[in-house]
């Protein structure tokens, strides 16, 4: 309802109190601000991007927010998902998030959908929301997001991080370029990292979501210059922000309907291969793996292929640090050789099992064989060694 009936709509005392510094402004006056209360906004995720979006949006008195999120609060969300709080660990982050807009904006209604967004359910969810804004870290949600929005004909208000960098733009509005424009197919599965591999400087998920929550209030007050046609880029480290030109792709393929988006993103085979994969190699539990470093024996090498910064937060004991990517590039193998001469076994373990998995398919080529820690240093955390750090 971005036209909204705006004789219908009325602020009462504490609203005219609370929105002062928004009707003041030119740009807004008390029409705006009536519009941002006849708004409804729709957030896919409320994680680093949600949570500061969320926020704000709920401090500019958005009238009504929907949310959708099936996870809980992690204690490592913390570092960048500030609509959290610590007594929220372990719980639904939905709820979390609920609360915190309450807080900020009791008038506001706030909607929640604790459920997997799906092929099945994305139309009914989305329809009944002005703006759709996407929180989400995966690109088969991001597609599915972008193919939705297309098909309720919604403005999708996209954001993305990774590291120090992050990225934001309007979809899908005035004509404009949808998701699809800017990357016509997804990376292969497994290409690009995630934060949970990569890490993410904690304040930049706050400045790409905050800028989505501006985005999302200039289109409800009917803004020209909004990010519609330009993708904003930020880079953290360096302090710099470019923008490239986005035009909608004249010989694009036509969205007729959702689809199954992990199989367009080509997660089932990935999974299937690593299945394959993992079946070819020989795996043992964290249980195991203790009961052979209690041993005497010495006919084995523990090798961590983990990325220095995790060995600084957490070790297994008698692990050699050899990170994947020095395993990739020839001189980690040169080095594992070495370790192995004379000896029995050779052991991989990293954070959940995978990277040491792809490391010792690596090492297969070359003639060493070897066994993979199932479930990682983060199993070992949970059934060995509580005083290892999680993360």
């Amino acid at each position: 309802m971005l036209n909204p009936n705006l004789d219908a709509i009325e602020l009462n005392k504490e609203e005219y109190e609370r929105y002062a510094r928004h009707i003041i402004l030119p740009e807004v006056g008390l029409e705006g601000q009536k519009r941002i209360k006849a708004a409804s906004v729709f957030c896919v995720g409320t994680g680093g991007l949600g949570s500061p979006l969320l926020l704000y949006l709920a401090a500019s008195g958005i009238g009504r927010i929907g949310i959708v999120d099936f996870d809980i609060v992690d204690a490592s969300n913390l570092q960048r998902q500030i609509i959290h709080g610590t007594s929220w660990v372990g719980k639904p982050k939905i709820e979390s998030a609920k609360n915190r807009i309450l807080e900020i904006n009791p008038a506001c209604q706030v909607d929640l959908y604790e459920t997997r967004l799906s092929a099945d359910n994305a139309l009914a969810i989305l329809e009944p929301y002005d703006i759709v804004i996407d929180g989400t870290d995966n690109f088969p949600t991001r597609y599915l997001v972008n193919d939705a929005c297309v098909l309720l004909n919604k403005p999708n208000v996209y954001g993305s991080i990774f590291r120090f960098e992050g990225q934001a733009t309007v979809f899908n509005y005035e004509g404009g370029p949808n998701y699809r424009d800017l990357y016509p197919e997804p990376p292969p599965p497994g290409m690009v990292p995630s934060c949970a591999e990569g890490g993410v400087l904690g304040v930049l998920p706050g400045i790409i979501g905050t800028i989505q929550a501006t985005e999302a209030i200039k289109i409800i007050l009917g803004a020209k210059n909004t990010l519609n046609g330009r993708l904003l880029l930020f880079n953290a480290w360096e302090m710099k922000f470019r923008e490239l030109k986005l035009r909608p792709n004249p010989v694009r393929p036509v969205i007729e309907k959702l689809i199954d988006y992990e199989q367009f993103c080509g997660i089932p085979q990935a999974k299937a291969e690593e299945a394959k994969d993992a079946n070819e190699l020989q795996e043992m539990t964290v249980t195991e793996l203790k009961t052979l470093l209690d041993s005497s024996a010495d006919d084995y090498v523990l090798i961590d292929v983990r990325n220095p910064n995790e060995y600084q937060i957490a070790q297994i004991p008698q692990a050699v640090l050899i990170p994947l990517p020095d395993i990739e590039d020839g001189d980690g193998v040169a080095k594992v050789k070495e370790l192995v001469t004379g000896k029995a076994r050779l052991i991989a373990h990293c954070k959940l099992g995978g990277r040491s998995a792809k490391a010792l398919q690596i090492l297969k080529q070359a003639g060493i064989e070897g066994i993979n820690v199932k479930g990682g240093i983060s199993a070992w955390s949970k059934e060995v060694d509580s005083s290892v750090p999680e993360y």
